[in-house]
């Protein structure tokens, strides 16, 4: 009876390990806010959405959820991309932190968790690309890709 007792025991444990990974494969989906541009910015927003390229920094292409197309993603939540967000309020202030990646201009914001927030400037829809803590440390090159293709879709101007 002892042997047949010890060998039950591991049973359940084993059926809430299989259980919980089974439940680990969907909840590793990474949730962003949608933003809701008027119009005119929702069509540059969907050019730049067709032009997105499948690889990014060696980073496979898992756009976030809800699905949209003003957001995307590499790499889990490596890099994330929302078109059509609002003007940051920091872009307002004299002398905001900014940086020029391949002739596009970025406002620069760290959001306290180690990752770095970049919003595209002079274009006609506002881009954030936001890039974690662990990924910045691979240098500007996702900032060089996507600055490519933002300006190929995004038109100059100021975003309303």
């Amino acid at each position: 009876m002892n042997f047949f007792l010890r060998r039950l025991v591991p049973l359940p444990a084993l059926g809430v390990l299989l259980f919980a990974t089974g439940c680990s494969w969907t909840d590793d989906a990474v949730t962003v806010s949608v933003p809701s541009p008027d119009s005119r910015t929702s069509g540059h927003c969907r050019k730049l959405h067709e032009a997105l390229p499948e690889q990014l920094d060696g980073l496979d292409r898992s756009d976030p959820e809800p699905d949209s197309e003003f957001t995307a993603g590499w790499g889990g939540s490596a890099i994330i991309l929302r078109c059509g967000v609002t003007q940051p309020p920091k872009m307002q202030e004299p002398n905001p932190p900014t940086t020029t990646v391949d002739g596009l201009g970025w406002l620069i914001e760290e959001p306290g968790d180690g990752s770095y927030r970049f919003t595209s400037a002079l274009r006609e829809a506002y881009v954030e690309v936001t890039i974690s803590k662990e990924h910045a440390k691979q240098g500007a090159g996702s900032l060089v890709d996507l600055g490519r293709v933002v300006k190929k879709t995004v038109p100059e101007g100021v975003a309303t």
